[in-house]
Order: structure tokens, then sequence, then C-alpha cells
């Protein structure tokens, strides 16, 4: 027994139990043994009943052990293949619940099973795949610009925002407190819409902007026509724009034949992402629009504009790359956070 107590190799509880039984040997109190060997009462009689009875046999590790796993080879290839069937009840995906109820397991083991073979049926993503013969080709000469501009040129992302809509709470806003959120009230009255036209230096990141209150190509032309003048500096002006029938109209082409130097990149079809401005409509729209209260569409105008006034302070290009051509294209700002 007191080999086995200063034994460092056996198990730490057979030492365990050895030092406490030649503690009860030598006389100590229960309330001495608890102090020294940070145990309880319950433990000290228990071991020392099993002693008295079956001596050294009794001090034997009584542990049943682990029950056999559950979720074995067998048991994942099953979970993952009836994840990706759809359920019999008519429902479009699993949850956890309703497949382990399904397949006779426990949630838990389910959630494992998923979380290990990184399946997420309660996901979903959408795309839209462009169908534009010549999308390799168009992609190509867009990329092209942000990568390497040609010299002494303008490049400018275009696009319109259209239908923001001018949305005035009828209840108050509740500002933001610890442990609440800023609070806006469902009703609202709709005071009208305007569009937003944006033009983005691909060079410094910063943004033209011009507000409309329809949106038609007579709007576009003179929005152009204030690009023309605000890069008159550049010997040649390209302008990335998307397919809408505004940009391919009459007018349009006498305005392409007067200013020879602008150059228009059309990009393919349902593939938006390609335009850089996209990014910065997406940031006005977090910023300005979606928690926005405005009191009028002038008031809505006013507000758009202070952002564009403001974002110019501190604009940054965006800087592409195309590292895999079987990747999807990836856009970080220079200080490398991806929108």
């Amino acid at each position: 027994m007191e080999r086995w107590a200063q034994s460092r190799t056996l198990p730490a509880g057979d030492v365990f139990r050895a030092r406490l039984i030649l503690a009860l040997a030598a006389g100590k109190s229960y309330r001495e043994i608890e102090s020294g060997m940070q145990t309880s009462a319950a433990t000290i009689a228990r071991w020392r009943v099993r002693f008295e009875r079956d001596g050294l046999a009794g001090l034997e590790g009584r542990h049943r052990g682990s029950r056999p796993r559950t979720a074995t080879a067998a048991v994942q290839a099953r979970v993952v293949r009836r994840v990706q069937q759809k359920p019999n009840d008519g429902s479009t995906h699993w949850s956890c619940r309703k497949l382990a109820q399904e397949l006779g397991l426990s949630k838990s083991t389910v959630q494992r099973i998923l979380t290990q073979a990184h399946l997420k049926p309660h996901r979903l993503e959408r795309y839209l795949a462009s169908d534009d013969p010549d999308f390799e080709s168009k992609a190509a000469d867009i990329i092209g610009l942000y990568l390497d501009p040609p010299q002494h040129a303008a490049v400018f992302c275009v696009d319109e925002k259209t239908a923001i809509q001018a949305l005035d709470r009828l209840d108050p806003v509740l500002p933001l407190s610890p442990g609440r959120a800023e609070r806006h009230g469902f009703e609202y009255y709709r005071h009208g819409t305007l569009s937003l036209y944006a033009a983005l230096d691909v060079k410094t990141g910063k943004v033209e902007g011009k507000t409309a209150k329809r949106h038609t190509s007579a709007e576009f032309i003179v929005f152009l026509w204030e690009l023309v003048k605000k890069a008159r500096w550049a010997q040649q002006i390209h302008i990335v724009l998307d397919n809408l029938s505004a940009h391919k109209t009459k007018a349009v082409e006498e305005f392409l034949e007067e200013n020879p130097k602008v150059r228009f990149h059309f990009t393919p079809t349902y593939s938006s992402w390609l335009n850089q401005v996209e990014l910065w409509f997406a940031k006005i729209q977090r910023d300005v629009i979606a928690r926005g209260v405005f009191t009028s569409v002038a008031d809505l105008a006013r507000k758009l504009r202070k952002y564009i006034r403001a974002y110019a302070t501190s604009a940054k290009p965006f800087r592409w790359t195309y590292t895999d051509p079987r990747k999807r294209i990836r856009t970080y700002e220079i200080t490398g956070t991806p929108y």
C-alpha cells in the first residue's frame, strides 16, 4: 500500500485511494483527510467500507467507462446523405431536430456531424449566372481598366440608384441607450422618391453625385456633361456602366459623337458586381438611407449630398485582385478590409 501511495507510474486514482486508506490506518479523522486530500466525507466512507469488505480488491476502480460512440462512420455518412435530400413532409429543408427525429438520433449528435461536415441546411445563398456570350472579353476589358488604366486617362464607374424613398417616421425615434438598440416606429409617411446618379473615380475613390426627380436618359446625359467638365484634363474618359436602356438611347449616341474622348465599357449582362460604384451604393445604403428619417424629398437630397461631400475627405480607391481565374474576383479597399 505504501508503494502504491508513493508511485509515480500508477493511475492517479489508485494512488489517491492508497493514500486515503493509509491516512485512515494512521488514525486521522475524516475532517483532517478532507482538508489534506481535497475530498469529501462520502468518498472517504465509501472506500473505507469497500476496503474493509474486499481488501485490496475493493480499491479497484468501478467506473463503467463511456458508452459506445453513437456517431460512427456509418451514422455520419447516413446523416450527411439524408441532409442533402428533401424532407418527406413537403418542407424545403431540414432542421437539426427534424433530421434527428427522422434518423432516431439526438439533436446534439446531428448538430456535431453537420458542423464537422460544414453542412448548413438552414442557409440559402442566391446566385445569378451571366448569359452574355462575350462575358470574358467584356470582363477582361473592365478589369484591365481597374488594374492598369491608360496614362493621362480618367476612369469612372457610373450608375444610378433609383426610387430612393424619402420616409418620415410618424412615431418619435427612441435613441440608443445602455442595453437597448435605437428603435424606429413601424408607421411611416412617404414623401416621395428621387434618383441618385454617381460616378466613382477609380484612381482616387472619390464620388461625383447628382440627385434627380426622375430617372431619364436626359438626366443621365446632363450628368455625363458635368462629368466631362470635371475631367477636362484627361485625354480619354473611360466610363464603366451597365446595360440599362437609358444608357443606349439616340441622345446618348449623339453625346458620344460630340465627345470622342469618352468611351463606354458595358458590363456583361447580370454582372453588376463588376461595377465598383455598386460597392459605394451599398455603403451609402447602410450609412444614410436604410435608417434615415427624411422630412421631405429635398431633405433626402440634402443629406445624400452632405454624405458625398464628407466621403470625399476620406475616400480610398478599391484595390482589385485577380489571383485565380476559376474563382470570383474579390474587391478590397487599400486598407485590406473587404466589402
